[in-house]
């Protein structure tokens, strides 16, 4: 039994959330600092391998026309630089948006710490994830 975990890749942070050993829940986990690399890398690293994770879902945030540009390549390019799991490439398009509603529902203010945002958005990628899965 392993869990899945996926990753939302910003510039400045990246989000994480975790799945239960049944591939149902998504759960938000925490969010790490992207610079400097070497350091956010290892801690994906250490998180993916204390909670068991095998498989990594990464956001990928596609332009709404479908095409990728900068920023996708940027995720495309961070997640080629983790070794050891199976990398799984989603479309991420208007996750912070949902994610900034999920937590206004929970009468979460984010202003002052936008990490929180990108940990609910790597659980809305998750939760998508988790879902087609089902289908």
């Amino acid at each position: 039994m392993y869990k899945i975990m996926a990753l939302d890749i910003g510039t400045k942070r990246i989000g994480i959330a975790l799945s239960d050993f049944l591939h149902v829940l998504a759960n938000g986990h925490s969010y790490i600092q992207r610079q400097p690399e070497k350091d956010a890398l290892e801690k994906i690293h250490n998180i993916a391998k204390e909670n068991r994770v095998e498989k990594i879902v990464v956001g990928v945030p596609v332009n709404m026309d479908g095409t990728q540009g900068a920023q996708a390549k940027d995720c495309i390019d961070f997640s080629k630089k983790i070794d050891g799991y199976e990398i799984v490439y989603a479309d991420e398009r208007l996750t912070s948006e949902t994610a900034e509603e999920n937590l206004r529902a929970k009468k979460i203010d984010f202003r002052k710490d936008k990490g929180l945002v990108d940990i609910e958005s790597a659980c809305v990628i998750l939760e998508q994830y988790l879902s087609d899965q089902k289908n």
